[in-house]
């Protein structure tokens, strides 16, 4: 006797069978046992979830010689014959091949005629969305009007490309992805019943390889039964998957957390030693980063345990500051894209981790216990070489205006143009004057224009942040933003950022928004004390929209 696949012989026959889908299961279950049934069905969602499957029970439901029921007996001729895939009235077609209208015309000319052996004729269409535009044409007059004896399963993996015409005409149901749980579930019944011996950790690697699909779990299945030579061993399948084991990637966390670069180049090595899939290995240390986020951020939130990895987790997420775990988990999910275009996955996947390390904060930069305050200290750097362009002339002492964004002199212009001071009375660097002398912009330039300066301490400029945009002065923005500065000053100077309630209100964003305000609010006020405008809207009872009123740019 030939050896049947997994997936075709643990393939449900009844609706009670069926994994997941309980949804969809309801709604068919109550049409069937109320009679209230429409005339087209449209099963959508990804590959190997149950769209035929659903399909065929709901056929032999309809047709069962026992009766019109959710439960079919599987018994009977016409049951037996429609899981054999020969019920002369269960007509299936594969769109994907055939896609013409003459395939469909052949459809609507045979939907006429009554049903040979059962109760209804039953046309399940797979992969419905390849039909062209003209086979879709052809088929939507028999979906509007079909024949009482006629009912149509539609199901497809993109309904996007389904005309608007004829999802409107069907009734639809969203299959969804199936999680690890309900498909290591179904594994280990099969397995028992198989009579086949497993470690646990081989089911869960696994389901997570199945990505939703059960199918493809059990063709993983069947694959590591073979691989393994009968048994199914933890060890086997990860070698089969290309995968590695939890801890190893919990190691790669632990020499993050402890910045140890050595540590995470030796976690790195010995990952590559078991030839994985290095995009796997990014994703499993994605799934270990939300994992202890949420550890982090809701409250009572614990871990599933795996082989004690609960308590590991628990330990990172006391060491790892919250904003660092949602940059890893970044650079993570980034660096399994990237993967494609680095000269080889290993590299990438080292990439990626050193990107990690080098954009870790210092130590300096962990926030302090004591509370509020999170400094950012750049290392410190030799003195930046002079500019050899010319210098700026000296500036008047005087009150702090609105500095107006004039370029740095070149080298080569005839007559220098009078860049922006960058001091005060006092020698206290004018810290917009700076910003725009340092020409920084994007990121650099958002944090610089919400830090307000609020002292000096030696090389050190101390800048206050609003406490809930603490988190935004980490490395390396910080260190590019003391390099810029330390240029235009001609020294070396480092940032400490402190968290201050009140750090919002002398900013230069905040000075620019109270300027952008009063500008507007001086327009509207030109505008409602316009004589012509008071005349429409005494006349004609006009009346001024103020989101339409701009203020002229100068």
């Amino acid at each position: 006797m030939s050896y049947q696949v997994l997936a075709r012989k643990w393939r449900p026959r009844k609706f009670a069978e069926l994994v997941g889908q309980e949804h969809v299961v309801r709604a068919l279950t109550n049409a069937l046992d109320s009679g209230r049934m429409h005339h087209a069905y449209l099963f959508t969602g990804t590959r190997g979830v149950g769209k035929t499957t659903i399909a065929r029970i709901f056929a032999k439901s309809l047709n069962c010689e026992r009766g019109e029921s959710a439960d079919p007996c599987g018994e009977c001729a016409v049951c037996t014959a429609v899981d054999a895939g020969r019920f002369v009235d269960l007509l299936e077609i594969d769109a994907a091949s055939n896609t013409g209208v003459d395939d469909v015309r052949e459809v609507i000319e045979n939907a006429q005629y009554a049903p040979s052996r059962g109760r209804f004729k039953v046309y399940l269409v797979d992969e419905v969305h390849m039909l062209s535009k003209p086979a879709f044409n052809a088929l939507l007059k028999t979906l509007e009007e079909p024949p009482p004896h006629v009912k149509f399963l539609l199901a497809t993996t993109d309904p996007q490309k389904l005309p608007v015409t004829v999802l409107s005409r069907c009734l639809r149901f969203n299959l969804k992805r199936l999680l690890p749980d309900q498909i290591s579930g179904q594994m280990r019944h099969i397995l028992g019943a198989e009579h086949i011996e497993y470690e646990d950790p081989a089911i869960g690697e696994l389901a997570r390889a199945a990505d939703g699909s059960l199918r493809d779990g059990l063709s993983l299945l069947d694959q590591a039964i073979a691989y393994g030579g009968g048994s199914l061993k933890a060890d086997d399948v990860r070698a089969m998957l290309g995968s590695v084991e939890r801890g190893q990637v919990l190691g790669v966390l632990d020499a993050l957390a402890a910045g140890d670069g050595q540590a995470l180049m030796a976690e790195a090595t010995r990952i590559a030693s078991f030839s994985p899939d290095f995009g796997t290995v990014l994703d499993d240390l994605a799934a270990a980063l939300h994992r202890i986020q949420l550890i982090q951020l809701v409250p009572g939130y614990r871990p599933e345990s795996h082989d004690g990895e609960d308590s590991v987790l628990v330990g990172l997420a006391e060491r790892l500051a919250a904003e660092d775990v949602q940059l890893y988990y970044q650079i993570a999910t980034t660096g399994r894209r990237d993967l494609a275009l680095a000269p080889d996955a290993r590299t990438g996947f080292e990439m990626a981790l050193l990107r990690m390390l080098a954009f870790r904060p210092s130590d300096e930069a962990a926030p302090a216990p004591s509370g509020g305050q999170r400094s950012a200290l750049p290392p410190q750097r030799p003195a930046p070489v002079a500019p050899s362009a010319p210098a700026a002339a000296p500036v008047q002492q005087s009150t702090r205006p609105a500095a107006a964004p004039y370029p740095a002199p070149k080298q080569d212009a005839v007559a220098p143009v009078a860049a922006p001071r960058i001091a005060d009375a006092g020698g206290l660097p004018d810290w917009e004057a700076l910003i725009q002398r340092a020409d920084l912009r994007g990121p650099l330039g958002q944090l610089a224009q919400n830090s307000a300066l609020r002292g000096r301490d030696g090389n050190t400029l101390i800048l206050a942040l609003q406490p809930t945009h603490m988190h935004l002065a980490v490395e390396p923005m910080v260190s590019q933003i003391a390099d810029r500065v330390s240029e235009v000053m001609g020294e070396p100077i480092r940032l400490r950022f402190i968290g201050d309630s009140q750090g919002a209100v002398h900013t230069p964003a905040a000075r620019a928004a109270s300027a952008r305000s009063a500008a507007q609010s001086a327009a509207e006020e030109s505008i409602e004390g316009d004589p012509l405008v008071q005349a429409l809207k005494r006349e004609f009872g006009a009346r001024v929209v103020p989101q339409s009123i701009k203020p002229f740019e100068s």
